[in-house]
C-alpha cells in the first residue's frame, strides 16, 4: 500500500508498551495503513510477540515446542519497528508524553498504546506450595509446566474456567491423570447456558477429569515431592503438581499511576470505542481494556485473541486519525477433550436457548448450534464443532430474527440458508 503518511524524522514515535498480541498486531497494522514514521514496541519477556492460546494446548502437548510468534524476528527490521525485548516501561507521563524504561531511558511519544495485558491471578493460600504449583499466562509459565508434565503422573487443576479445561484436557492427552477442583456448580456458568455447562462437565469426566464441583479450596501444602489439597468438605487429594487457573488481573499499573480512568467494577483501563483513554493521545487494547458494549454501552473486559487483534487495528487506525470499521462481534474459542466450542456474541442468564442438532455425548464426535435469543433478537450462538456453520451467523448476532427462533433448528437447512432466514433475507 502507498503511503499516506509523510516520514517525518523528528516526529516523536508511536510507543506501544506491551509486546503481546494487542502489541505486536497494532505495530503491523500502522505499517499496512502506510504509516512510515517511528513505532517502538517495549516488551518485558524476552521473546517475540507471540500467541497466547496454543500455551495450553500445543506447547503442553507436542512434542517439539512450536513456533508461536505472531511475525518472524524479520518482520521487524523490514518494518523499522524498534522492538526492545526483556524491557519493562515503569512510568507514563501523559501530560509530557514520556514513557520511562527500568534502565533509566525516557521515550517521547506522539502517541502511547497500552497493550500491558494481564498477569494469573494467584491464590495466597497456595504459597506453602509454591515449588510444585504453577500458574500459566506467559512462554516461559508454559516451557516451565512442560517439563514438569514430564515426569509427572497426575495433576490437580484449580479452577473450572476455559484455561483450566484446557490443561486438563492436555493432560489427560499426554496421560496424566487430572484432578479439577471449581467452585462453581457447575462448569463455565457465566460463559455458557445450562445445557452446555452440564454437557461439559459430562464430557469431562468421560475422557477421565475427576471434576470437585462445588468446592472450596481450604489448604494446599506440598507433600511428598508433591502436592495436597483439602477442599472445604474436608476431602484431601494428591497429585504431583498444581496449576492455578483462576482467571486474568488486567495489568494497569502503569495506568493508574497515571492517572487514567480505571473501571472500578472488572479493574480495566476504560477506552471508548475507539481505544481511547481519558488521557490525550494515549490509547488502550486487549486484555487490559475496559470497553463499551456496542449493544447496551455498558463497560465490559474480554479476554480474548479476537478482542486483542480488533482493538489492535481500531487503535493503530485512531492513533493516526482514520476512520475504520467498528469492533466486530465477540468472538471467543476453545479446543478442549475432542472437541471445538466456539461462541459469537454474550452469554446472558436471561436468553432463551435452542439447539440444531445432537451434543455428542461421551468422547463421541458430532456437531451442534445452540442460538440464545431475548425478545426476538439473537445475542449468543454457541458452535460445537460446527465453525463453519457459525460464521454463517456473525452478521445476525445482535440483530432481531425475522423467523421464529425454533426455525433455526431445522437440522436438513444449510446454515447459510438459515442464516438469511434469520436476516430475512431467505431466497425465494
Amino acid at each position: 500500500m502507498a503511503s499516506t503518511f509523510p516520514s517525518d524524522d523528528h516526529a516523536a514515535p508511536i510507543v506501544i508498551v506491551g509486546a503481546g498480541q494487542a502489541g505486536g498486531m497494532a505495530a503491523r497494522c500502522l505499517r499496512e495503513v502506510g504509516y512510515r514514521g517511528a513505532v517502538i514496541i517495549v516488551g518485558d519477556e524476552a521473546h517475540l510477540p507471540y500467541e497466547r492460546p496454543p500455551l495450553s494446548k500445543a506447547v503442553l502437548a507436542d512434542e517439539q515446542v512450536p513456533d508461536i510468534s505472531l511475525m518472524p524476528a524479520s518482520f521487524y527490521a523490514e518494518h523499522a519497528i524498534d522492538l526492545k525485548t526483556g524491557t519493562r516501561a515503569i512510568r507514563l507521563d501523559a501530560d509530557r508524553r514520556q514513557v520511562e524504561l527500568e534502565d533509566g531511558a525516557i521515550l517521547s511519544f506522539s502517541s502511547c498504546l497500552l497493550a500491558t495485558g494481564g498477569r494469573a491471578r494467584q491464590l495466597p493460600l497456595c504459597a506453602g506450595a509454591a515449588a510444585a504449583v504453577h500458574t500459566l499466562r506467559t512462554l516461559d509459565d508454559a516451557l516451565r509446566l512442560r517439563e514438569a508434565m514430564r515426569t509427572a503422573n497426575s495433576v490437580l487443576i484449580i479452577g473450572g474456567g476455559f484455561l483450566g479445561l484446557e490443561i486438563a484436557s492436555t493432560a489427560r492427552m499426554r496421560g496424566l491423570e487430572a484432578m479439577l477442583v471449581e467452585q462453581a456448580p457447575q462448569l463455565l456458568e457465566r460463559a455458557l447456558p445450562p445445557l452446555l455447562s452440564r454437557w461439559l462437565g459430562e464430557r469431562a469426566a468421560a475422557h477421565g477429569v475427576q471434576l470437585h464441583l462445588n468446592a472450596s479450596l481450604a489448604s494446599l501444602s506440598e507433600d511428598a515431592g508433591g502436592v495436597r489439597a483439602v477442599l472445604g468438605d474436608g476431602a484431601t487429594l494428591r497429585a504431583d503438581l498444581a496449576v492455578v487457573a483462576v482467571g486474568l488481573a488486567p495489568e494497569v499499573t502503569l495506568a493508574r499511576e497515571a492517572g487514567l480512568r480505571i473501571d472500578a467494577h472488572n479493574g480495566g483501563i476504560v477506552v471508548d470505542a475507539h481505544c481511547r483513554t481519558s488521557a490525550a493521545s494515549v490509547f488502550a487494547a486487549g486484555d487490559c481494556t475496559s470497553r463499551p458494549h456496542a449493544a447496551t454501552g455498558a463497560l465490559v473486559r474480554l479476554e480474548s485473541w479476537q478482542n486483542a487483534n480488533e482493538q489492535a487495528r481500531i487503535a493503530a487506525a485512531a492513533m493516526l486519525g482514520i476512520d475504520t470499521a467498528p469492533a466486530a462481534t465477540p468472538w471467543f474459542w476453545t479446543d478442549q477433550f475432542g472437541c471445538n466450542v466456539q461462541m459469537l456474541g454474550h452469554r446472558d442468564p436471561a436468553l432463551d436457548y435452542y439447539v440444531r442438532g445432537t451434543l455428542p455425548s461421551g468422547c463421541e464426535s458430532g456437531k451442534a448450534l445452540l442460538f440464545g435469543v431475548r425478545e426476538g433478537r439473537l445475542e449468543h450462538v454457541v458452535a460445537i464443532n460446527a465453525g463453519g456453520d457459525l460464521r454463517a451467523f456473525r452478521d445476525a448476532v445482535d440483530q432481531p430474527l425475522a423467523c421464529a427462533p425454533q426455525a433455526l433448528c431445522d437440522p436438513d437447512a444449510p446454515a447459510k440458508q438459515l442464516a438469511r432466514l434469520a436476516l430475512g433475507r431467505a431466497r425465494t
